[in-house]
Order: structure tokens, then sequence, then C-alpha cells
């Protein structure tokens, strides 16, 4: 793997790890709770799991024409720059469609967690199957942002992940 993607990836997983243990003795009720027009922790868990799944099989197909597509420039990386602030503020965001069809209401922090670490498996996989010279390719399509290479993807799942955050700990009530 690409040593800069290689070194997104690790911080993602750290992230995970990290909210893995911040989540391991919440109780079920707490985790499962949710109030009318909110999300529960565990929504929220099922959510960014989604995510990353769609993101990666839209990432996988798109690579089988990973030859086609243009690098990344200039213009892809302030666009992300403009992504990654858009992600620290407390903004709310409608989620695509998709990602909201394809998350379950209510499912286990074991199983989340479970389903969590076989999705970034496949995405570790995935990533160490990108050779160096496309590690720059425009693969995937934000439903705002637009065309990012893959390891601007990867960023922007952590950055994701990091948006998510303040909600679980207010949930929680951290």
């Amino acid at each position: 793997m690409n040593a800069n993607l290689q070194k997104t990836f690790d911080t993602l997983e750290r992230q995970r790890a990290q909210l893995a243990a911040m989540l391991k003795d919440v109780p079920a009720d707490l985790y499962s709770k949710s109030t009318p027009g909110a999300w529960s922790v565990s929504q929220v868990i099922s959510h960014l799991i989604t995510s990353e799944r769609l993101s990666l099989i839209y990432m996988r197909k798109k690579a089988l024409g990973i030859d086609g597509f243009k690098d990344s420039g200039f213009r892809q990386a302030a666009v992300f720059v403009l992504l990654k602030i858009s992600q620290r503020f407390p903004f709310r965001y409608k989620a695509p469609k998709a990602v909201v069809e394809n998350t379950p209401d209510v499912i286990s922090i074991e199983e989340a967690f479970a389903q969590w670490d076989k999705a970034r498996h496949e995405l570790n996989n995935f990533l160490n199957s990108i050779a160096d010279r496309h590690s720059r390719r425009l693969i995937f399509k934000h439903p705002v942002a637009g065309m990012l290479d893959v390891r601007q993807s990867v960023a922007f799942m952590y950055e994701h992940v990091r948006h998510h955050l303040p909600q679980i700990k207010r949930l929680l009530n951290r």
C-alpha cells in the first residue's frame, strides 16, 4: 500500500479503536435509546458503517476502470479542504438516500463493531490492491464535493466519524 495511504488508513483505525473504547461499557439501553427526530448511538454507528461499506462498493466498481481516470489535482485538493472544514462544524447534513435506505435501525454494539471490523478489513484489502501510480486517481464521488482520490476518500471517512463524535458524546451525556 502507498505509504501516505497506509498512514491515513492507520489513523482511521486508531480513531475507530478510540470510539470502541469509549462505547465498550455503555449499557445496551443507552446505546439504543433514541428520541423523536434524533438518532440513537446505535443508529449513528450503523450510519457510519453503512456509509463506509457503500463507499467501498463504489470505489471497487470504479477501480475496475482505474487506468481511464484522471489524477486529482489542485482543484480536488481545495475542494477536499473545504469538505474537511465543513465536517468540523456542528451542522446537520442530510445523508444520501442510498445510505439512509441501507442503514439498519438498531444493532447491538457487538454486532456493529463486528460489521465494522469486516468492512475495515475489506477496505484494507482494497487499499492494498491499489498500485502507487493509481493512488491519486479520482475513483470516489462524494455527494457534495464530487470526485475524490483514494486517499481523500479514506481521509473523508475519518472526518465523517469525527463529525459524528460530538453527537455520540451528547447522546451519552459525556
